[in-house]
């Protein structure tokens, strides 16, 4: 992104000093963990065992070079053009060129703003209460907008090349064997860390519905896949406690507390290169801290369920209107995976397509009639 040279750069001010050596013992950590490196197989096509150790071990993995240069520029094609269709402020029914703004016809919630280093969700009660803590919010520059866009939901019906990420092959069989062949959808969602202006994120754990279920294991909530366009780093990306995924429910305003600042002690960041695309389960610890940093980071963020969290549950009502998951629901709500995969044939043919279990026999073309088809396609999302 060009246009970084134009925005003011503010720093943490009486936090400044701290969050520095903060962000460099966070990177130090982060590099003894062995939960990095590319998506490797077994011969016999498996996805290898040590990738999933380390996943179930530390509650996230970091997959290394997944997303090529001709992808990359596809997708910051598209963040491009979506960013330049956003609505001129917020409510406004047209972006800053006159045009119908992005969103603005769509009945499912789609466009999340915040003032600039803000903490929009921390300390409140939205997302069922989940970010119990406010984050620290550094002062915006003078010349920042009085507030911006950081994240945008129901993805897929706004970027090809993001719809093509999620049917990459090998990102699919990931998820297989992390959640099973029959593994359902989730949400799919764009973070936007812009610099200087880049939202935070308040420590929370994702999942709702399950904590208290007889069955409750350390991946009942599923995961999400963060695909980075111009990577992450301690600065600008998410951090992690690594292990929280096994805990259950933890008292997130108790963990604050015993560390005196919002700091947690334990945490690591995701540090990722273009491409890198990370996993982390939705159970652990995380969070994302202002970004000050000079640098963008664009997130292609879409996740997946077991198919037995989510057939017959009451939804968490977070992402969409609450209601019990039935196997139609689910169905419908999957088509995307077969888009997807039709998607990234059409653009990339000489990959073997993945085949989803679920969809297999049926057909999924990605043309006009399916783009046309998915508006408000996340009002179906499977939200636990």
């Amino acid at each position: 992104m060009n246009e970084i040279s134009k925005v003011s750069l503010p720093d943490y001010g009486p936090e400044e000093a701290a969050m520095r050596v903060y962000l460099d013992e966070g990177a130090r950590r982060a590099q003894t963990l062995g939960n990095r490196g590319p998506i490797r197989f077994t011969p016999d096509g498996a996805v290898h065992p040590d990738i999933l150790e380390a996943y179930w071990r530390c509650g996230f993995y970091i997959f290394e070079g997944v997303l090529k240069a001709d992808e990359l520029a596809d997708i910051e094609a598209d963040i491009r053009d979506i960013l330049d269709r956003l609505p001129a402020e917020k409510g406004c029914p047209v972006d800053a060129k006159g045009r119908p703004a992005l969103g603005a016809d769509l009945k499912a919630p789609t466009l999340f703003w915040s003032k600039p280093l803000a903490d929009p969700f921390g300390g409140t009660n939205l997302a069922a209460g989940r970010h119990p803590v406010k984050m620290f919010e550094p002062k915006a520059a003078a010349d920042a907008p009085k507030e911006i866009v950081y994240l945008i939901l129901g993805s897929l019906q706004f970027s090809e090349a993001a719809l093509r990420v999620y049917g990459h092959p090998e990102l699919l069989a990931v998820a297989a064997a992390v959640n099973g062949d029959d593994f359902v959808p989730f949400n799919e969602a764009l973070f936007i860390k812009e610099p200087g202006r880049g939202a935070s994120v308040a420590w929370h754990q994702d999942g709702v519905t399950h904590w208290n279920s007889p069955d409750w294991d350390e991946g009942s909530h599923g995961f999400n896949f963060m695909a980075q366009l111009y990577g992450c780093t301690p600065a600008n990306g998410v951090w992690v406690v690594p292990g929280s995924h096994k805990l259950g429910k933890v008292d997130i305003k108790a963990m604050v507390a015993d560390a005196g600042t919002e700091r947690l002690p334990d945490a690591v960041p995701l540090v990722c290169k273009p491409g890198d695309v990370a996993i982390t389960n939705r159970q652990a610890v995380h969070g994302s801290f202002a970004n000050t940093s000079p640098d963008w980071r664009v997130t292609v963020n879409f996740g997946f369920h077991r198919r037995r969290s989510v057939l017959g549950v009451q939804g968490g009502g977070v992402h969409n209107k609450a209601a019990v998951y039935d196997a139609e629901r689910i169905h419908t709500r999957a088509r995307m995976i077969g888009y997807g995969i039709d998607a990234r044939r059409q653009r990339f043919p000489h990959e073997t397509p993945f085949v989803y279990q679920p969809l297999a026999g049926e057909t999924y073309r990605w043309d006009a009639d399916a783009k046309a088809g998915i508006k408000d396609y996340n009002l179906m999302d499977l939200s636990i």
